[in-house]
């Protein structure tokens, strides 16, 4: 599928990646362990010739090497837990220094990923197990091969901890190789429209969530998505905040200047800002618009999720509010 008619394809990070693929899993090696030491005479068989049938990681390492000595256990134990979705082949450059020397490696642990017969992607360092977690789901491979559904199910939970923390790309990346294997999965969908609208690209976000059967549309967390674009478009005919701030610092008690400076401030991500705006309304007049900034309140919380942090703060300001 090529970018132009891939919604959620190409337009996020940089990096080499093979094509997700979840579920018919590689056929397991013989033995219990999926990793293996390899050398200059053995390389294009251990690897090169092996990564057409399935992954494989190199662990360029050296027995001198501290931060080596971390990444081992812990890249081990995820492509164990694989279950032969990747292979781990591990080379002493000590011993075997032309192959990491072709490949340009300048320091260790340098762990490069072969797909198809040839270098796709690495990383170099001790990474945490939850982005080598992340590096081998790039190459459609989950830690449940034989489970689909708990592959995919994982993945989408790393992408969502990416997302949290502003990493566009990798959650960008978790949640395309998703879609990739089920172009219907509701939560990949509305989080790669997340993403989309993070990165100033809500026209895309919508066409992404329109372009969907009516069930999947039903869905709490395509339905958020929605609301959230439609309070982006909202706020673009609201006019100038700074005007809107003006109007306020003049006049307090002009509620609809107010109601309109926080629904700005929500798109633009100031949530706590733009819950104060409400809840001093509420305050104020708790009539206005027929209590429609509690009203508007509530929307917000639909769109943040009952997790977020504002939410849980403006809903105890709010009950502060209701019962005092």
């Amino acid at each position: 599928m090529s970018d132009n008619s891939n919604p959620y394809g190409g337009s996020f990070g940089n990096q080499m990646t093979a094509q997700a693929q979840f579920g018919d899993a590689p056929v397991k090696a013989a033995t219990n362990s999926y990793v293996s030491e390899t050398t200059t005479a053995t390389f294009a068989r251990d690897v090169i010739e092996a990564s057409r049938q399935q992954p494989v990681l190199v662990d360029f390492w050296a027995p001198w090497c501290g931060p080596c000595k971390q990444l081992t256990p812990v890249i081990e134990k995820v492509v164990n837990e694989a279950q032969g979705g990747v292979r781990l082949v591990k080379m002493n450059i000590d011993d075997h220094p032309s192959v990491a020397g072709q490949l340009g490696i300048q320091s260790i642990p340098a762990v490069i990923a072969f797909v198809d017969g040839r270098p796709v992607d690495g990383f170099m360092g001790a990474v945490p197990e939850s982005q080598i977690r992340e590096f081998i789901a790039k190459l459609g491979v989950g830690a449940a091969a034989a489970d689909p559904e708990a592959e995919i199910a994982a993945v989408l939970e790393e992408a969502g901890v990416l997302l949290s923390q502003d990493d566009l790309d990798g959650a960008a990346q978790l949640y395309g190789a998703v879609l990739q294997a089920a172009p219907d999965n509701a939560r990949a969908l509305a989080g790669m429209a997340q993403c989309m609208i993070l990165a100033g690209q809500p026209e895309r976000a919508r066409e992404l969530v329109t372009d969907i059967s009516e069930e999947i549309g039903k869905d709490p967390d395509i339905q958020a998505v929605v609301k959230k674009l439609d309070q982006i478009e909202e706020a673009r005919k609201l006019g100038d905040p700074s005007a809107l701030e003006h109007t306020l610092a003049l006049t307090p008690d002009d509620h609809d200047a107010r109601m309109k400076l926080a629904k700005i401030r929500n798109v633009e991500g100031k949530r706590d800002e733009a819950a104060d705006h409400l809840l001093l309304i509420m305050r104020r007049d708790r009539a206005f618009d027929d209590d429609g900034a509690r009203r508007q309140l509530l929307q917000f919380f639909e769109v943040w999720g009952v997790k977020d942090p504002a939410t849980i703060a403006a809903r105890r300001k709010l009950s502060a509010v209701l019962f005092s």
